[in-house]
């Protein structure tokens, strides 16, 4: 079935509709919070499923044997392109719905949120925050909403159970469950503003942006930030700070850029204006475990990304795992992922709180893929490698002023993605492609992985969008097998001194794939970067450009690897059949999720599809098109009617993925339900 939401004038910031539906869902069914964290078994109460962020589901009913009879069971618009609500700039949906107490809620990247009722998306209530929409922020979108119950509140009145918002125009939101009011004891009528109190205030409002939903955690919500990369040494500051979850009262606040001197990191931060340096913000989403009073934050390079003349030194908590006490904000343990970052290789994928065994005990770990496509497992209590890490040498800068770290941690476990690019591996669709790659290759630094940025052009391999990349890993809890997107393409970075340069020197190209320049004021140079592709448009790396991946936590070996997507359709005048097209794979952004019934299900990829994989074969399964790409991470649910649903956003962004406001839900058709087959591969 497909519908679409129809939203009339809003009176006021909340539109509700249906009153008595608001009620009935009240006393549906009571509010539950378990000190875990973890969700009933058909439900995804956050954006990972739980707080702790392993995006598994013990939801069996879609097996390998039936996968292939998944069909649409609804889809609707979110009237995200509709005049009244669109933005001015290109926006990426890419939100992870939740579904808790019989409710689903979404968020659209100009903050609205909508409630559906979860087995039909009829709607039961919008709200919109009434963003300027004619800003033009960096990465225009959000990525979900959280949720909490209030213990001390009657179960059924307002505000009882809430849904937080963060908007990316910088303000934390309070809404009733039931009926999208915001919770007026919330702050100032609803609302923080969380631009305030920063170390160092945003020069503009894109510089400082959220995009990822509060980690919430023993009644405290943990909030990070999005800041503007490339632009100032002294950018806007990327502090985390905990907010009371009933009235929006600051609880803490933790600063990645050490203020103090007793501050065991803060000599890792050498030069005069080095403890003023911006960024290191954590703008993925934070995991927690509310049993140990802990919350996880991946933190991304301090700023500017890739040069760091004014901030020498090591840089520790930035690019970093850091475990701080949820309940004061206290530092536990961190755990540094790249040393004085010149990358942009930020911590971009969300921790996943897991269990692994290892000699022959279960022990609490995180994990962390990065952009280094690299997979990290650490003790969750003392952050220790569960496998081995070593500091390897790295080159060494030629940029006068700066100082790049002299060793980098690798992991033990397989790489995810490549490390070095060699020259007679270099790709094309011709002759003309290939000799124009291995040009441009020959006037390159290419040393391999943490090769720093210089004057004539470095290669960056991966590039800044990974490796892994913000879609982070699923984790299945039973048979301990973590998957990971992994992009395989280089880009192209090189510094160029301002002084005296001319109007070139800056030119952008305006698109992802272009040139990107910046002045990064506080410096001496303009950075300029941009994938390493040939001139048909195809990357100069040798494909597949883009895979899924697979390791055992039991042995640590790479269990698959299978290309992820296709470029068919989308590079043209091709020389290939589409069966070489096929194994190409293709660039994405967006999650997997793994269920008990043996499936990973992900998006992501260029050729707008979804897919669903064995997880113990990599074998596809099953593939479904989408009108937009879907960047973003799907979930699923048992909804009241006994079926499993799956669900995704597809709306794309409005580039390179495609535009729309689609969000679709898939389930097994009824008749398929009855004769399904026993789950054979739940355990």
């Amino acid at each position: 079935m497909r519908t679409s939401i129809r939203l009339l004038p809003l009176a006021a910031l909340a539109l509700v509709v249906g009153g008595g539906a608001a009620q009935a869902q009240r006393e549906a069914r009571p509010a539950t919070s378990p000190r875990d964290g973890r969700p009933a078994a058909g439900e995804w109460a956050a954006y990972g499923r739980d707080p702790l962020g392993s995006r598994w589901s013990p939801l069996a009913q879609l097996t390998r044997e039936n996968v292939g009879r998944l069909a649409v069971a609804w889809h609707v618009h979110t009237g995200e392109l509709l005049p009244a609500h669109a933005a001015r700039h290109r926006t990426s949906f890419e939100s992870t719905p939740i579904v808790v107490d019989g409710t689903l809620y979404v968020s659209t990247p100009t903050g609205r949120v909508l409630a559906l009722e979860p087995e039909t998306g009829r709607t039961r209530w919008t709200f919109d925050p009434r963003m300027d929409r004619t800003v033009r922020f960096g990465d225009f979108t959000n990525r979900g909403v959280s949720t909490w119950t209030d213990p001390a509140a009657r179960p059924g009145s307002p505000c009882a159970r809430r849904i937080y918002l963060t908007p990316i125009d910088g303000r934390l939101i309070a809404l009733d469950a039931a009926t999208g009011t915001p919770c007026r004891g919330f702050g100032t009528a609803g609302t923080v503003d969380l631009r305030r109190g920063l170390r160092n205030r945003p020069y503009e409002t894109a510089e400082y942006e959220v995009t990822s939903p509060p980690a919430v955690v023993n009644g405290i919500l943990v909030v990070g930030s999005a800041v503007a990369d490339n632009g100032r040494a002294e950018a806007a500051s990327g502090e985390v700070r905990g907010y009371d979850a009933r009235t929006g009262a600051l609880r803490w606040t933790w600063d990645p850029v050490p203020q103090r001197p007793d501050d065991p990191a803060y000599a890792t931060w050498e030069g005069p204006r080095a403890h003023h340096t911006g960024a290191a913000n954590a703008w993925s989403v934070i995991a927690a475990d509310p049993q140990r009073d802990l919350v996880v934050v991946p933190t991304s390079s301090p700023s500017p990304d890739y040069y760091g003349g004014e901030r020498l030194g090591s840089n520790r908590y930035a690019s970093s795992v850091v475990a701080l006490r949820a309940s004061t904000g206290a530092l536990v343990w961190t755990f540094q992922t790249v040393h004085h970052d010149l990358w942009d290789y930020d911590n971009a994928a969300p921790p996943a709180l897991v269990t692994v065994r290892r000699a022959g005990r279960d022990v609490p770990a995180v994990l962390q893929a990065t952009k280094t496509g690299m997979l990290y497992v650490l003790d969750r209590e003392t952050g220790e490698p569960l496998f081995p890490v070593e500091e390897r040498p790295v080159p060494a800068s030629t940029v006068p002023g700066e100082r790049a770290w002299p060793t980098q941690p690798f992991s033990s476990l397989p790489a995810l993605s490549p490390h070095r690019l060699d020259p007679d591996s270099i790709f094309g669709l011709n002759d003309a492609d290939r000799a124009a790659c291995r040009a441009t290759l020959s006037r390159l630094r290419n040393e391999g992985i943490f090769t720093p940025p210089s004057l004539e052009g470095t290669v960056a391999l991966p590039s800044n969008v990974g490796g892994a990349h913000w879609g982070g890993v699923a984790y299945d809890l039973e048979r301990r097998i973590v998957v990971v997107p992994v992009n395989r393409i280089a880009a192209v970075v090189q510094l160029i001194r301002a002084e005296g340069a001319d109007g070139d020197a800056l030119r952008s190209e305006g698109e992802r794939l272009g040139y990107e320049t910046t002045r990064m004021r506080g410096t001496p140079y303009i950075m300029r970067r941009r994938i390493f592709r040939a001139p048909s448009g195809v990357p100069c790396t040798p494909p597949p450009f883009g895979t899924l991946v697979a390791l055992s936590l039991d042995t640590g070996k790479k269990l698959w690897e299978v290309p992820l997507g296709s470029i068919e359709g989308i590079v043209r005048g091709a020389d290939a059949d589409s069966a070489a097209l096929a194994s190409w794979g293709s660039p994405s952004l967006g999650g997997p999720i793994a269920t008990a019934g043996g499936l990973v299900f992900i998006a992501a990829t260029l050729d707008r599809h979804l897919r669903a994989f064995d997880i113990e074969t990599g074998r596809e399964l099953w593939r479904a098109p989408l009108p937009a790409g879907g960047k973003a991470t799907p979930m699923t649910f048992e909804g009241r009617d006994g079926r499993q649903y799956l669900v995704i956003a597809a709306g794309g962004d409005g580039e390179i993925f495609g535009r729309g406001d689609d969000l679709i839900a898939y389930a097994l058709p009824q008749a398929a339900m009855r004769r399904r087959p026993a789950p054979e591969g739940s355990r």
